[in-house]
């Protein structure tokens, strides 16, 4: 997939005529998307609903397990009706060799990397180049006629495992709502789930392998369920990614790059950190402070071989609040148009009605790559109806309050439980910070 370049001729992608009159008079500047008009401008907290002295409590709370060691380091940015009410670089950006944290640190931001792929799938949705309820082999043949590992319990109360034709194959849209039948290597062990193990046994998702190669070996295992019949967390993102791709005829890291984070004006967000930018990359300990063991994270310093839609993109907190921007304001952004206001609903309403698995918690459903609360209450932390988010393995995670005009993200580089306890501890900081 990654030997393929240009565009089909389908939709051109369009020059703003500012630079197009600059390349006209032969002149080769284009205007820059930041400077004194760029949107993500800074207001006293009191300007847009929130109090100082609550939001204070975010610095004061992350700060105090800074210093006791439990996270490196954080950024913390917070907007309210299209303002930045908070915006924080606490502790260290690389506990190795003592750099500070900055507000600009460039993070491995895993899972994250979903919504992201999701807009693209849905940037070309919008296109007519494909049904949304498309089945995802019409476009992959490597994932044609997938079977499905059905287990059966034996009188001797032991597993047997047996392949069985699936009754439907795979929709795009399902793989998008991770209900296509697909599994993680990195899922828990389960007697129930056995293509989890699969998946691991076939080093799915070895970062020396290209997208294509990992579309195929895919292609290759059983589904783990029933398309559409229960929600686990997939690598459906990754033959996502691989749809564009072959959709566009675009590798998937230029298409992000021109559809996306350009007209966005995310610099800094892309599947590896180059150049002078390598300084400003956010570190974890070298050990986990509770189990003890060695921190793995993705190499971002050079180009990838696997550009995983999955999990593989680097970004930092203000670019990724360029991304979000553009979802509060129904699919734009600094005059920008990515997605239609009617594709942002389509995407942020839940798919998946009652059918449930391993969710992002009770009182959550899940739209096109985002979790979508459907009650206030239920959840372990507050929010409002409709809210929607994601976060990343390495402890990144960001929500999107459209009844509150809220958006919040929040950076740092630390592997396990500790993003689940900073969803909920980040979330509870800012909505008491809210006073009308």
């Amino acid at each position: 997939m990654r030997k393929t370049s240009g565009s089909d001729g389908r939709r051109p992608i369009r020059i703003p005529h500012l630079i197009c009159a600059a390349i006209v008079a032969g002149v080769l500047f284009i205007p820059s998307m930041g400077g004194a008009a760029d949107p993500l401008r800074r207001a006293q907290p009191e300007e847009v609903g929130m109090s100082s002295d609550r939001l204070a409590r975010l610095g004061e709370v992350v700060g105090a397990d800074v210093e006791a060691g439990r996270i490196p380091g954080a950024v913390i940015l917070v907007m309210r009706h299209g303002k930045i009410a908070y915006l924080e670089a606490l502790g260290l950006e690389n506990p190795r060799n003592g750099a500070a944290m900055r507000k600009d640190s460039i993070f491995r931001i895993y899972s994250m990397t979903k919504p992201v792929v999701s807009a693209a799938v849905m940037m070309l949705w919008e296109e007519g180049r494909f049904d949304i309820d498309d089945p995802i082999a019409k476009y992959l043949p490597d994932l044609k006629d997938l079977k499905v590992a059905v287990v059966h319990k034996g009188t001797d109360g032991k597993s047997n495992v047996e392949l069985e034709p699936a009754k439907r194959q795979p929709t795009i849209q399902q793989l998008l709502t991770h209900t296509g039948g697909l599994s993680h290597d990195i899922l828990p062990k389960s007697p129930d789930y056995p293509v989890r193990q699969m998946y691991r046994d076939a080093d799915i998702g070895n970062p020396d392998e290209t997208l294509a190669e990992l579309v195929a070996k895919i292609g290759r295992l059983p589904l783990a369920s029933e398309p559409g019949t229960v929600w686990e967390y997939s690598r459906s993102f990754d033959v996502l990614a691989g749809l564009v791709e072959v959709v566009s005829k675009i590798p998937i890291d230029r298409f992000l790059e021109t559809r996306i984070f350009a007209p966005l004006g995310m610099k800094d967000t892309g599947f590896w950190v180059s150049g002078q930018k390598v300084d400003r990359l956010a570190e974890p300990f070298a050990n986990d402070p509770e189990p003890g063991s060695p921190v793995p994270l993705i190499e971002v310093t050079k180009p990838p071989k696997l550009l995983s839609g999955n999990g593989g993109l680097v970004s930092t907190a203000e670019d990724y609040t360029r991304f979000t921007q553009m979802l509060v304001n129904h699919g734009s952004f600094n005059g920008v148009s990515i997605l239609g206001p009617e594709t942002v609903k389509y995407m942020t309403s839940d798919q998946i009605g009652p059918v449930r698995g391993p969710l992002y918690g009770p009182g959550y459903g899940f739209g096109l790559g985002f979790a979508v609360r459907l009650s206030v209450g239920q959840a372990p932390f507050p929010g409002s109806e409709g809210d929607y988010g994601w976060g990343g393995a390495a402890g990144t995670d960001f929500w999107i309050d459209p009844k509150e005009d809220l958006t919040a993200v929040f950076m740092a580089q630390r592997f396990g439980e500790a993003l689940f306890h900073y969803r909920r501890l980040i979330r509870t900081l800012v909505y008491q910070s809210i006073v009308h």
